[in-house]
């Protein structure tokens, strides 16, 4: 690939991404009547104070300007999260700017009260709330509530802490930066060597991070467990220059892995961690050590994207495939789509990695906006393990069984040849539960509730069949279809699996990782680890196999993503195993024709994320062109389309009926009615990549004239994960 300044490094770019200062042309706003004693007078200087109000409606989604009181002249200051009279209540907002003048030529209404002088919304997080919300269509109020947590008086009181992950001591001898050192550049970037050497342009990268720069890659990491290592070398990197950095990671034990590295580079007083699972004071004791400038590193989960990182240079965007960087709540931002909005108005450096990144990271390397950091052939075999396909002619003739059996001949020999060498084995699971699925054993219908039409599963090995809809147990149970009264799994959970491989590996210890408990870590010695995709736990020198079972469950799923996502739940899996020359193995119980299986046998899955590129592309489907999905109650969600100025060329697909989940409905295959009060439809709208913006634009527009005329609220949702 050709050197690209700003790509794999060069010198940083010019610039400022500080958004302009307050004292230009007044924007337009929407007169408020004033509400405030007549006592009040208006502070003299910079008196009109323009607030970002926390209204949801869409028609509303702008600035209001207000008068500041004198009395709170002092306190209300950008940042600052305020009290106003607003449609007859008092509401919640933040200060964006002050002014000198106001557009309206009537009065203002005071700020009703100033609840905290602490400038907590930083003035880079507003612009990048405010760009957020204009391309998912959303608003700027519901972009505030991801982006700045709750307020914790007591918190706010205390004395600035150190930035400490754990602890919260005072400032240490350093003064308010809380004994932050930036280390040597040269020392930095000499301690990554050992690893980021194996690419071709990693040392480029990190020299040009220690310098400064802001370089922009898609990495395909190597199999292994170091990347928590390599990311926190690269964040050293940025550190050296005297600049923040930023990491953000799908989950918890991530976060852990990440915090673990940071703390051997940095020291343990050299960054903060921000995760779902800290209480309220002790999140909010974390960002405002981040937005006071104690800690110019973070490293945390989706919601750590806007924290207020002082100077960043760096965002790290690790896994972006993984759902759990998908925001369930609007207006539905992906943290990789953030990220990149973030670089480009701060002007810092990306990195969006990953052992099988998605199809959107590639489309960055395609437009030349992004470099591919990869390492060769070579380099790539000696850090994989040896993968076998069960379903391959050779496997077949020596094993009849292999294509139908659950757990080959060839898995069963991987995992007794590790187990007798004394190491781990891994076993992935697609589905959780013991049998999450049950089918009519004669005609292989789908067993269903006779209440509610819900798919019935065994819970556990004794006791009858229950619906997964309602939970009422079923006895007694007769086809509808043939009349057997038999039952088969048709799908088999993992606490069924860890039962199976008991009996077939007896004496070994069984250990199992999903949602009843997820294990972080196994030490190492003979045993068996069954986990479902995303919960498989980290091996004390690697595992000696990994079997991917049911692989049809993944690729069956009715998903534009599917193998996709299969690839990248296979690869997580195996890169835990150990390197082919240390004995690791990985055996998947697929076809070995198909194109996904095919590339993780030669781990190659920059190859297959480049050929589904393609195929979408030639479809229509994204990442080529940008997805809007359109869901509520009939009559609205048709108002909204005939309200929409759509691009010329969109093309509308629906309305379709679907259940309260967004799934089309067909009760003929067991999906629950659609019909009566809570019928809902759902709508999708397709155009052109370039035209994306012109959508959100037009979406958001005509939400603005439904909220206007107070129909029925229709939920908007662009770029969504998944399309059923």
């Amino acid at each position: 690939m050709p050197e690209q300044l700003g790509v794999f490094g060069g010198p940083p770019p010019a610039g400022s991404s500080r958004p302009p200062a307050c004292g230009g042309p007044p924007k337009p706003i929407r007169a408020v009547r004033a509400t405030g004693p007549g006592a009040q007078v208006p502070a003299s200087e910079l008196p009109v104070a323009r607030v970002a109000v926390d209204v949801n409606h869409a028609h509303l989604d702008r600035p209001f300007d207000y008068t500041v009181p004198a009395q709170w002249a002092a306190e209300a200051v950008p940042g600052a999260r305020v009290r106003v009279r607003f449609a007859g209540r008092l509401v919640d907002g933040f200060v964006l700017e002050r002014c000198e003048r106001s557009d309206h030529a009537g009065k203002l209404a005071f700020l009703t009260r100033v609840v905290s002088a602490e400038p907590i919304l930083a003035p880079e997080i507003a612009s990048l709330a405010r760009a957020v919300a204009d391309r998912y269509a959303g608003s700027l109020a519901d972009v505030l509530r991801l982006a700045v947590p709750p307020r914790h008086a007591r918190v706010e009181k205390e004395p600035r802490v150190a930035a400490a992950i754990g602890t919260d001591e005072p400032d240490g001898p350093d003064g308010p930066d809380g004994g932050f050192r930036a280390p040597d550049a040269r020392s930095a970037v000499g301690w990554a060597t050992g690893r980021w050497s194996d690419y071709p342009q990693g040392e480029r990268m990190l020299t040009s991070l220690a310098a400064g720069g802001s370089p922009r890659v898609v990495w395909w990491a190597l199999p292994g467990p170091f990347w928590p290592a390599m990311v926190a070398a690269a964040v050293a990197a940025t550190v050296a220059s005297a600049r923040g950095a930023l990491v953000v990671v799908p989950d918890y034990r991530d976060v852990d892995r990440v915090a673990n590295a940071l703390a051997d580079t940095l020291g343990a007083d050299g960054f903060v961690a921000l995760s779902a699972d800290l209480g309220p004071a002790q999140r909010y004791r974390r960002f405002l050590a981040v937005r006071r400038g104690s800690a110019r590193v973070v490293v945390g989960t989706r919601a750590a994207m806007f924290a207020p990182v002082e100077d960043l240079g760096l965002i790290v965007v690790w896994d972006d495939g993984d759902d759990l960087h998908a925001e369930p709540r609007a207006p539905y931002p992906h943290a990789r789509d953030v990220a990149v909005l973030r670089a480009r108005q701060q002007r810092s450096g990306l990195i969006i990695g990953g052992w099988s990144p998605s199809a959107e990271a590639e489309a960055m390397v395609r437009v030349g906006w992004a470099g591919a950091l990869s390492a060769p052939r070579p380099v790539v075999r000696a850090a994989a393990a040896r993968v076998e396909a069960t379903g391959s002619d050779f496997e077949e003739a020596r094993d009849p069984a292999a294509r139908a059996a659950r757990l080959p001949s060839l898995a069963w020999r991987a995992a007794r040849d590790a187990l007798a060498a004394g190491t781990p084995v891994l076993v992935q699971v697609p589905r959780r539960g013991y049998q999450p699925s049950l089918a009519c054993a004669g005609c292989r219908r789908p067993a269903r509730c006779r209440q509610c039409q819900g798919p019935l599963g065994r819970p556990s090995g004794s006791g009858p069949p229950s619906c997964g809809w309602c939970g009422r147990p079923v006895g007694g149970w007769r086809c509808s279809s043939c009349a057997d009264v038999r039952l088969r799994a048709s799908v088999v959970g993992d606490r069924r699996t860890a039962e199976e491989l008991g009996r077939a590996f007896p004496g070994v210890t069984v250990r199992t990782s999903g949602r009843d408990g997820v294990l972080a870590t196994v030490v190492a010695g003979p045993a068996l680890v069954v986990a479902t995709p995303g919960a498989e736990p980290v091996a004390d020198g690697g595992y000696g196999a990994v079997l991917l079972l049911d692989t049809w469950a993944l690729l069956g799923r009715p998903d534009l993503r599917a193998a996709e996502e299969a690839l990248r739940r296979w690869c997580a899996a195996a890169a835990l195993a150990r390197p082919c020359a240390d004995g690791g193995r990985v055996v998947i119980t697929g076809d070995a024709g198909l194109a996904v299986v095919q590339a993780l046998t030669r781990w190659d899955p920059a190859w297959f994320i480049r050929r589904e590129a393609d195929e979408r592309a030639a479809l229509g489907f994204p990442p080529a062109t940008r997805i809007a999905v359109v869901e509520g109650a009939p009559g609205p969600v048709a108002e909204l389309l005939a309200a929409a100025s759509l691009p010329a060329g969109a093309d509308v697909l629906g309305p379709l009926a679907c259940d309260t989940a967004g799934r089309p409905g067909d009760t003929r295959g067991g999906g629950p009615p659609v019909n009566g009060p809570n019928q809902r439809e759902r709508a999708i709208v397709r155009v052109g990549r370039a035209d994306g913006q012109l959508l959100a634009v037009a979406l958001k527009a005509a939400q603005g004239v439904l909220d206007a005329r107070r129909s029925a609220p229709v939920r908007v949702m662009l770029d969504p994960v998944a399309l059923l």
